[in-house]
């Protein structure tokens, strides 16, 4: 088969294949995973490499193009012929190139890959583009042995097929074996044209074992949230350590609503939950202040949260920064939940933020965390644990980072 030379100029577009239907999970590509749209985590790392010349998602979904849109992407519109159960990746990758003739090389990611970082993108850039290879594809290490299948009724005992049982291997001794592991497959346009994804002048790319994460194969959702969390990838800055959490009154603690008794006296409900993740994160040093468009002093008076509050607050970003220099803080220090309009800059600028889950559409966009919890309804108490799931990964890479500097350091005395 027939190799181009290195194309350094050429058109690479990052594509995820993201079709509405889903036998499993009902459009899981979208659904929630650590607070992020699960195609949103991907996506992220495609546009953070800043090696692709365009970020396509490929979908027949009105909800799987809005959330693409708002992380970035472009969106092709498949056909319905390329949108059924039968329907082939490389089928739907070749009705992409047949509309986008500016396209060279295609970067197939799969959406269920939510540990992919922008290093390993950039690494397979530079293979396919300034070394020449047509195809290059992901893979990952496991030291598994493998014996062959015995069909029941066959009459026949299993052979080993990678190791010799009177000499087992110890996994230290072991290189143990390549498997794909369907993250990415990159290949050149004449490839795809006759019908590959993997051919012509052929290169593998290997993943980190805890990158590798299928969540269509390896694990079920509760774990991979767990192992997103652990080793994802959560932006271009290195994550801080939050010291203070400004939480918006009405719609987050609250769900919004004013009962108003008899006698014209307000009231409004709280879930206790919440105020018990307000008292840990006071526990962990972590400030916590409340902010409100209306005057809801009284309320707050009635909760004894012993909060520092700002009622009547009719520009809620100046509170935000204000506080923000009074205490002496980075905007990476800072986390916020809100959930209205007027909590879109400050969800902005804050280095941590988040939403209930019945949030207004524009709150959603600007939030790096979307809470399965509604407002008044356990969405502080999330957004809190989800905080200190945050923190564990910042206290993990500082020790990564001791660990490498005290390394250095007995290099430079030897």
């Amino acid at each position: 088969m027939e190799t181009d030379e290195a194309q350094p100029h050429a058109h690479l577009a990052a594509l995820v294949l993201a079709r509405g239907g889903s036998k499993g999970i009902p459009l899981k590509n979208i659904k929630l995973l650590a607070g992020v749209p699960l195609i949103g985590w991907v996506l992220r790392a495609a546009i953070d490499a800043g090696v692709f010349h365009s970020v396509w998602v490929s979908t027949d979904h009105d909800e799987i193009e809005k959330v693409a849109k708002q992380f970035g992407a472009r969106v092709h519109r498949r056909s319905p012929e390329v949108s059924q159960d039968s329907s082939t990746s490389l089928e739907t990758i070749r009705e992409f190139l047949n509309h986008h003739h500016e396209v060279d090389i295609v970067g197939n990611i799969q959406a269920t890959s939510p540990c992919l970082h922008p290093s390993d993108l950039i690494k397979v850039a530079n293979l396919i583009q300034k070394e020449g290879f047509d195809s290059v594809f992901s893979v990952v290490r496991r030291h598994q042995f493998r014996w062959s299948e015995v069909k029941k009724g066959e009459n026949k005992m299993t052979e080993p097929q990678n190791l010799n049982p009177a000499k087992r291997y110890r996994r230290q001794d072991w290189p143990g074996e390549l498997y794909e592991n369907g993250s990415f497959y990159f290949a050149k346009r004449h490839l795809i044209e006759k019908g590959y994804l993997q051919g012509g002048k052929m290169a593998y790319y290997e993943m980190r074992a805890e990158h590798s994460v299928d969540i269509d194969i390896d694990i079920d959702w509760p774990i991979a949230e767990q192992r997103v969390l652990s080793f994802g990838y959560f932006g271009k800055e290195p994550l801080k350590e939050v010291k203070l959490l400004v939480c918006s009154v009405d719609g987050c603690l609250t769900n919004g609503r004013i009962y108003i008794t008899e006698d014209h006296k307000e009231m409004v409900s709280y879930d206790y939950r919440d105020i018990i993740g307000i008292n840990l994160l006071k526990k962990r040093g972590i400030q916590v202040r409340l902010i409100s468009e209306r005057d809801c002093s009284k309320s707050l008076s009635a909760m004894q949260l012993g909060c520092v509050a700002e009622v009547n607050a009719t520009n809620k970003l100046q509170v935000l920064e204000n506080w923000r220099k009074d205490i002496g803080l980075s905007w990476k220090e800072v986390a916020y939940l809100g959930n209205e309009e007027s909590d879109v800059e400050c969800l902005k600028k804050a280095g941590m933020s988040g939403v209930p889950a019945d949030a207004c559409a524009l709150a959603q966009k600007a939030a790096g965390y979307i809470c399965k919890s509604s407002g008044g309804c356990g969405a502080v108490r999330e957004f809190a644990e989800h905080i200190f799931l945050l923190l564990e990964k910042v206290n993990s890479a500082r020790k990564q980072m001791e660990e490498v500097n005290s390394a250095r350091g007995d290099t430079g005395r030897i």
